[in-house]
């Protein structure tokens, strides 16, 4: 099993299989360190890593759901307690993650919905794709290998150049400077709504601030009206009750004045019936009030056509303010208020996109200025990471490769710089270097990521890389520098090979054999750990002899004690 010594992480733990394909059922116990696969061809190597690509978000096909099975399963347990950044965006989703582990799992129905979980908790494919990607690297398949994206190459450019720092600055000051822009445009936008409606705008605000209107003013001017309206009728009431009550020789208070005599003589004879008297001069007195204030009023009543007139025209005014602009008063003043608010931002808004365009204008040269920085450290890198990958192919078999990266300039300066960066290779001599991508041979493909991995392996953020078909046309001394090269990157990363080198399954920190049989009439597969006998056996076949004879093992001996003195001189 896993060496001591290793800095790599472990952080797939465990593989699960189930009616997948061939498989019945398998369950791996990853280590850290390097990781090997290995077993008869058509075993069943490959497929493992297929169902492992489901949790990396591949399409789903049912066909690979074992025959005679309703449904596939593959689930995969992850250890992410030192990836704080998994563990975030998990908590983001909803899961728990709180002691450290991921559990990704994913069913196949051969008929009806698949479904995938993390941790328990239905999710979506889009979502374990993501976290599965951000663990795991595979190498084999075009899809899954984030070193086949740009964005991923551009980063680790990044990483290996030490730019990280220089890279936040810019897609700081990029955001900064499009936030102006964008603000700036909305404040046009605005703005020219507004001077569309600014005469309109000015027109109503002056209308309503020139009538110098009063709350409950129009309450007031149409009681006042009223009563200059009939103020003949209210001088006429006014004047007759005035007179019969209190002005006339044969008025009302006169009559009850002539009563006193008789209520103070019916209170000297009864003394209970006082209260009659004392009722008696409330009452004349306040009849008495009643008759002087009816005649004050009456000498108030004014009849005043013109001043009917002004008022009328005020009400009017008022009036026609309230159809135009609101029910009541308040109202009005409140749309005169809004109006010329509105006017005040349209005068200060120019102020403000001139000095919004001020600062986008010197955000911008920070911003190209960052950029330059970033561009210098990036080409400064890209040399280095050229010369030493280009001379780590020739040892993987790859005497007339040649790596390159490139630069494509943008006119502008984006998020990420002042350049789109792209990494590509040429196996082949004459040949331009191209895309990663277009290599087409899986083999060369992985040994060509294998090639970036050993270079990269300081600053790769994946822990978890797996790597099928880089054997495809390997051996001799190739094959021994291919085992050195994982052998190197497992000292950083979590390593699991598919593999038919003994070279390889030499080095390993645990290897696995994968076995096909019959069971029930249908071929069936599984997966073991080989350790002491069966491993020496094992890298017999491997290397061609006969895994029983003596000399075969002898070599395989002498083969894995050489990886074990590697693997602790590394150490």
């Amino acid at each position: 099993m896993a060496s001591d010594g290793r800095e790599g992480a472990d952080v797939l733990r465990e593989l699960r299989v189930r009616n997948y394909a061939v498989i019945d059922e398998a369950r791996l116990e990853l280590g850290p360190g390097l990781n090997v696969l290995s077993g008869e061809t058509g075993a069943g190597k490959s497929i493992l890593v297929g169902a492992l690509s489901l949790l990396l978000g591949e399409r789903a096909n049912t066909e690979v759901v074992r025959a005679g099975e309703d449904s596939a399963v593959v689930e995969a347990v992850f250890d992410v307690s030192d990836r704080p950044e998994i563990r975030d965006r998990c908590r983001e989703a909803g899961l728990d993650v709180d002691d450290g582990w991921l559990i990704l799992r994913r069913e196949l129905q051969r008929e009806g919905r698949n479904r995938v979980w993390a941790n328990g908790s239905p999710t979506t494919v889009s979502l374990i794709g993501e976290l599965g990607s951000s663990l795991v690297d595979l190498h084999g398949q075009h899809e899954h290998q984030a070193l086949l994206r740009g964005a991923a190459q551009r980063r680790i450019l990044d990483a290996f150049a030490g730019a990280g720092e220089e890279a936040a600055r810019v897609e700081e000051l990029y955001r900064e400077w499009r936030e102006l822009l964008d603000r700036v445009e909305q404040l046009r936008r605005e703005s020219d709504e507004l001077e569309e409606r600014a005469d309109y705008l000015r027109f109503k605000a002056e209308e309503i601030e020139e009538a110098e209107l009063e709350p409950g003013e129009d309450r007031e001017l149409e009681d006042e009206a009223r009563r200059l309206s009939n103020s003949e009728e209210l001088i006429s009431l006014s004047g007759e009750l005035y007179r019969e009550l209190y002005a006339s020789e044969d008025s009302l208070v006169d009559r009850l004045g002539q009563l006193r005599r008789s209520i103070s003589e019916l209170a000297d004879i009864d003394t209970g019936a006082e209260e009659f008297a004392e009722l008696y001069e409330t009452g004349l007195h306040s009849l008495q009030e009643l008759g002087r204030r009816l005649g004050e009023y009456q000498g108030s009543v004014d009849h005043d056509p013109a001043r009917l007139d002004a008022i009328r025209s005020r009400l009017d005014e008022i009036y026609r303010l309230q159809r135009k602009y609101g029910e009541t008063i308040e109202e009005v003043l409140a749309e005169g208020r809004e109006a010329r608010s509105e006017l005040n931002r349209l005068e200060g808004s120019e102020e403000e996109i001139e000095a919004l365009e001020e600062r986008a204008d010197e955000t911008r040269a920070e911003l190209a200025d960052a950029a330059g920085d970033l561009s210098r450290a990036r080409r400064e890198a890209a040399g280095r990471l050229e010369d030493e990958i280009t001379e780590i192919l020739p040892e993987l078999g790859m005497d007339e490769g040649r790596f390159e990266v490139h630069f494509d300039e943008r006119d502008e300066p984006g998020p990420h710089g002042a350049e789109d960066v792209e990494f590509r290779v040429t196996l082949n001599a004459g040949f331009d270097p191209g895309p990663l991508s277009r290599i087409a041979s899986g083999g060369e493909l992985s040994r060509v990521m294998l090639a970036l991995k050993t270079a990269l392996a300081g600053v790769d953020e994946i822990p978890c890389l797996v790597f099928d078909e880089i054997d495809a046309g390997v051996g001799g001394e190739v094959a021994h520098q291919v085992a050195e090269r994982l052998g190197a990157v497992a000292d950083r990363h979590q390593v699991f090979v598919i593999t038919h080198l003994p070279q390889i399954a030499a080095r390993a920190d645990a290897h696995y054999r994968v076995e096909k049989s019959q069971a029930g009439g249908r071929a069936a597969t599984r997966v073991r750990v080989l350790e002491g006998d069966e491993r020496v056996s094992e890298v017999a076949r491997m290397l061609g002899g006969d895994p029983g004879s003596e000399v075969s093992r002898r070599h395989a001996r002498e083969l894995l004690e050489t990886g074990e003195e590697r693997r602790a001189a590394e150490a």
